[in-house]
């Protein structure tokens, strides 16, 4: 068996394990060792064959890096909810409120404790599915 079928059936285990990691790192190196595969194969000695992979699986994985850092997740975006009125249907003892909202009822606090306790509030943040509840409208939506 040439050499270069050698490099070849290592590069294609790699990309098959890449299939199973959902990194780019291993990618990377299964296209060197790849490279390293056609240099056997174009007739560069055994040196250059493994220097070509070496450059080449170094210069990609800070391909891959920089690729996986760039696609970080953006910032969360302000929800929909904030700036909308809603009803309050009830107050609890301990200061919450159920509020009548997008046809169902939600569990509700006040924003901050000067805030008055009114028919009507408005929403100025969320907490998981607790609404944030102000008394004046956001100027910021």
């Amino acid at each position: 068996m040439s050499v270069h079928w050698l490099w070849w059936i290592a590069a294609a285990l790699l990309i098959g394990a890449e299939l199973l990691t959902g990194t780019f790192y291993l990618l990377a190196i299964g296209i060197a060792v790849a490279s390293g595969g056609a240099a056997a194969w174009f007739g560069a000695g055994t040196a250059a064959q493994f220097a070509i992979a070496g450059v080449m699986g170094v210069a990609l994985t800070l391909a891959a890096h920089r690729l996986r850092v760039g696609r970080a997740s953006p910032p969360p975006q302000p929800s929909f909810d904030i700036g909308q009125s809603v009803q309050v249907a009830t107050w609890g003892p301990d200061g919450r409120a159920r509020v009548a909202y997008r046809g169902s009822t939600w569990d509700a606090e006040l924003a901050s404790p000067d805030v008055a306790r009114a028919e009507t509030l408005y929403i100025v943040g969320v907490r998981g599915s607790v609404l944030l509840l102000s008394d004046r409208r956001p100027t910021t939506i």
